[in-house]
């Protein structure tokens, strides 16, 4: 069964479907509302690599990282103020040169924590940030419209199963820049560990998300751009759509919503 919501006129609505072929001709909106989003990082052996390449002084960190028992955990957003749907635009920070998109598997959490389904995630990131100096992760993490979710929410049979993580990037005319998938079977870390360790200690409120790392990265010469789209499809879950443009261009919209 999967959990979405949608646009009326009389505004958003919840609604329940069999499969994701069938949320075809609703105008989707977030699947949740999340009070807090928080992200894990290296849990698979791609991402490792990853930060490692872009790292020139701080290698040696994320492959301890990526072997110790305590993982890395960060808050990406809170208030949904830099959190966007299905359909609406990501941001990318044109003072980053290296931008780009992380899909992921999004833990949804209900009551005491307890895992209450899975969504898709984009954790877009600024990876020549990061590498410059590991503190400045909040930097290359936390930024207007960097992180999507949708388009619906899973509640699985079966935890355990291993789901398939397919990413499309195209430019403005379609033409494609990137594609690649890869599973959560080659996690290094579990759902149920890396919802344990953010609990510690730590009160997460009801309908948070956890990002739970990205095992697909594309190539080190690519970089998201304004006008570039990027489709994250996982089997089940259906497929999250976002176009692309400079961060700076949500800031004028968010505040106004959010009247800051």
């Amino acid at each position: 069964m999967l959990t979405f919501r949608y646009r009326t006129s009389a505004g958003i609505v919840e609604g329940t479907v069999e499969s994701p072929d069938e949320l075809e001709g609703f105008e989707l909106a977030l699947p949740v509302e999340p009070p807090e989003v928080w992200g894990a990082g290296v849990t698979y052996e791609r991402s490792r690599d990853a930060r490692m390449a872009e790292s020139d002084d701080a290698k040696d960190l994320y492959l301890l990282v990526y072997e110790a028992e305590r993982p890395e955990l960060f808050l990406k957003d809170a208030g949904c103020r830099r959190t966007v749907g299905p359909g609406d635009p990501l941001g990318v920070r044109s003072d980053s040169a290296w931008n780009v998109p992380e899909p992921e598997i999004a833990v949804v959490l209900g009551e005491g924590g307890a895992p209450a389904g899975l969504t898709i995630g984009n954790d877009v990131s600024s990876r020549d940030i990061e590498g410059m100096n590991p503190l400045y992760l909040p930097q290359a993490k936390i930024f207007a419209g960097s992180c999507a979710l949708g388009p619906a929410i899973l509640a699985p049979d079966d935890w355990e199963a291993p789901l398939e993580i397919r990413m499309r990037i195209a430019d403005a005319d379609g033409a494609e820049l990137f594609a690649g998938e890869t599973s959560t079977s080659r996690m290094r870390r579990t759902f149920p560990e890396l919802v344990e360790w953010l609990l510690r200690a730590n009160p997460v409120p009801a309908g948070s998300v956890l990002l739970t790392g990205t095992g697909l990265v594309p190539p080190d010469d690519f970089t998201l751009e304004p006008g570039h789209v990027v489709e994250i499809h996982v089997p089940g879950i259906g497929t999250l759509t976002n176009p692309v443009v400079a961060a700076e261009e949500l800031l004028t919209t968010r505040r106004s919503e959010l009247h800051v």
